[in-house]
């Protein structure tokens, strides 16, 4: 039986940038040489997203319509109240993912800056060393956070029964690894599909993290950009940077897992210590209009890697759909752990050691940071419905993609076939309608929009409608004028930090 687990959480990794996923760039050779010794999961999303949303989902066990936490503020982002029931300790103290190997005995530890960035407590449930490297907003580097994981790993890693949460943040938004790493990239072309007609396409459309704003709401959201992010995409030197940009970080991320790997190895407990590498949510690099962010409830955004080295288990490919909480319960299953009874992930451990597959027909996925969208992942498609669009005005209220054939979301298939696009409505409304009434709960999402829509667009809109006049783009100003009367004339709400804060 496997008594080591180390958990290593790459923030901001979607599925198709790296190597064993299929990316056409050097991104991952570590993570690409463990997987070949792993299990890769090839349709594991986040069941809510972005960052606070799809980590409180994966510690408590249960969806963001159950435990309250779809925003990055507001009442959303805080976990539902238990009221009376609540006993001595809380439900999701005595739930949580960490617990479960915590009251089985194991050493529990957690080195990320995460529960401090997002006032996010909850999420230290469980674990018996809470580490936190609050340098700068979460943006922490992976050198930054290595000294700290390898003197854990020096002091626990020989010792038997712990599971290790290390967070490395790099690949988020900004991009800001150290300039002398150098570019690996520089001479690699931009994946096929972002051609100079996508740009071109994009560059007139509107929202934060646009073509003309990959910043925020401005091309100086932030100040002065690092190198590695440009102002602006006006061309395709530009594209190329970001790219460039997000790449490097994954590469800079992909050199920390070597080393944490080879430490594990100098240990002498490389061969029988599990690896899980996974992340919280994706990253847009023109999806739906979005550069250099997380907004939607969308492909890019949702899907994530999970490659699980177990010893014991064959590696494969497992093409299975799965929310990202299945694979925090198949963990516990795996190392012989009971998952609670009311987490919404299910475990397929005993699938993976029997060589099948169980994958969930379809799932539900939310946004409610930065818009507030549902979707529905089934077959191969992905139906989204916007409820507040985050000042993308050129969001409909609802469309439909074929993501087996149009990952990157070109072509909106909502009104050329109708009847999937019915049905994937109706799955959704069944699933709102059984999770609603089976935990006696109101929708989070219809929170966000009573306090005031997703804490990232609070209070941006007039001084954003004026800089889409000024740069030629009054027809979108008009767009969301009509969208968001209310909203247009107030600033209040305003977040307190520009960009991905």
């Amino acid at each position: 039986m496997t008594v080591r687990v180390l958990y290593i959480d790459i923030d901001t990794l979607r599925s198709d940038h790296l190597g064993c996923y299929g990316y056409h760039r050097n991104t991952t050779p570590n993570i690409d040489a463990l997987a070949r010794d792993a299990v890769r999961f090839d349709n594991v999303y986040a069941s809510d997203v972005p960052c606070l949303p799809s980590r409180t989902a994966l510690i408590t066990g249960r969806f963001g319509i159950v435990n309250g936490v779809v925003n990055h503020g507001g009442t959303a982002a805080q976990p539902r109240i238990e009221g009376p029931a609540r006993g001595f300790f809380s439900r999701n103290a005595r739930r949580s993912w960490a617990t479960q190997f915590y009251n089985a005995g194991w050493n529990t530890a957690s080195l990320s800056s995460f529960p401090f960035r997002h006032s996010a407590t909850w999420w230290n449930h469980g674990f018996m060393e809470a580490m936190n490297l609050m340098r700068n907003m979460g943006l922490e580097q992976a050198h930054e956070v290595l000294p700290h994981a390898l003197d854990w790993l020096e002091r626990r890693g020989r010792a038997d029964r712990w599971f290790f949460h290390v967070h490395l943040w790099d690949p988020h938004t900004p991009y800001i690894v150290p300039a002398e790493y150098g570019n690996p990239f520089e001479g690699d072309p931009v994946p096929a599909w972002h051609d100079e007609a996508v740009r071109e396409r994009n560059w007139g459309l509107a929202g934060p993290h646009s073509a003309q704003e990959p910043w925020g709401f401005k091309p100086d959201e932030w100040g002065t950009p690092p190198p590695r992010q440009p102002w602006n995409l006006a061309g395709p030197d530009e594209v190329k940077a970001v790219f460039d940009g997000y790449d490097v970080g994954v590469r800079y991320a992909d050199d920390a897992v070597g080393t944490l790997l080879n430490k594990l190895a100098d240990l002498g407990v490389l061969d029988d210590t599990a690896v899980l590498i996974s992340s919280d949510h994706g990253e847009a690099f023109g999806e739906l209009g979005v550069y250099a962010d997380h907004q939607a409830a969308d492909e890019p955004t949702c899907h994530i890697p999970s490659v699980l080295r177990w010893p014991g288990l064959a590696p494969r490919a497992y093409r299975g759909l799965h929310y990202h909480l299945d694979v925090a319960a198949t963990l516990l299953g795996l190392a012989g752990l009971r998952v609670p009874t009311d987490w919404d992930g299910i475990s397929v451990a005993d699938e993976l050691r029997a060589g099948t597959e169980a994958g969930r027909d379809h799932l539900v996925l939310s946004q409610g940071a930065w818009s507030c969208q549902r979707s529905v992942r089934w077959g191969d498609h992905l139906y989204v419905e916007t409820y507040h669009d985050g000042y993308h005005g050129h969001w409909p209220d609802s469309m439909l993609f074929d993501v087996a054939n149009d990952p990157h979301e070109t072509t909106d298939l909502a009104t050329t076939t109708p009847a999937v696009a019915a049905e994937g409505q109706a799955i959704m409304q069944a699933w709102v309608d059984d999770q609603l009434s089976r935990n006696a709960v109101t929708d989070p999402l219809d929170t966000v929009r009573a306090e005031g829509g997703p804490l990232h667009t609070r209070g941006h809109l007039p001084a954003y409608l004026d800089r889409l006049r000024e740069t030629g783009r009054a027809h979108w100003a008009d767009v969301l004028l009509a969208r968001h009367p209310a909203e247009a004339g107030t600033t209040a709400g305003a977040p307190p930090f520009g960009g991905s804060l």
